[in-house]
């Protein structure tokens, strides 16, 4: 289940600290990056193991498609980040442009990676390929369903955002769904390098 994004009706004081978003969204950010934590290291330690399997399938990825989701999701991230930060100064009328931009980078990130899965599928890899395949397939497609998640997450935001949901007294919902965006982006920065690129 996705922890309920509600909306406060208060805001802090000025310069008090505060979690931005909701206590919820990030107990369940953190069990999900706990998850992922076991996969890489289980990957680490299959790679240890054969480490010359590894680096040979390795050379069969597309690190190109690779950087470029990496720069994709980045981009989305700050796009989100300014959305965020246009609520904090009650610019509602910029809010739903910058989180529908954001989407827009996450549809790019999924039909680069739908181009790679059609192109080792296509070559007859598959789960039972070999290890490393199976580490492959396995943690970008679990990262891949968060990047649809993370998707749904702002396009329920994008449609609040129009009815001028959002604003400095009003932006937990926003918050929330931009800390698990973020959380995506993260996951994938440590994903790319580790299956795509080290050696």
């Amino acid at each position: 289940m996705i922890p309920a994004m509600t909306e406060a009706t208060t805001s802090p004081a000025p310069n008090q600290p505060r979690l931005p978003g909701d206590l919820a969204i990030w107990i369940f950010i953190l069990a999900e990056m706990l998850v992922f934590a076991v996969f890489f290291t289980a990957y680490a330690f299959a790679r240890a193991k054969d480490p010359a399997l590894f680096n040979e399938c390795q050379m069969t990825l597309d690190r190109n498609a690779g950087a470029i989701n990496t720069l994709l999701l980045v981009t989305g991230s700050w796009f989100v980040v300014l959305a965020v930060q246009a609520a904090h100064r009650d610019d509602k009328a910029v809010i739903a442009r910058h989180v529908a931009l954001g989407m827009l980078c996450g549809a790019g990130f999924l039909g680069v990676k739908v181009v790679e899965y059609a192109a080792k599928f296509g070559a007859g890899i598959s789960l039972s390929t070999n290890t490393f395949y199976m580490f492959y397939i396995s943690l970008t497609f679990f990262h891949f369903m968060h990047v649809i998640l993370g998707m749904v997450i702002l396009s329920v935001i994008w449609n609040q955002a129009r009815k001028g949901a959002y604003g400095r007294e009003n932006c937990h919902g926003l918050e929330s769904g931009a800390a698990y965006w973020h959380m995506v982006d993260l996951l994938w920065i440590i994903l790319f390098p580790l299956v795509y690129v080290m050696r």
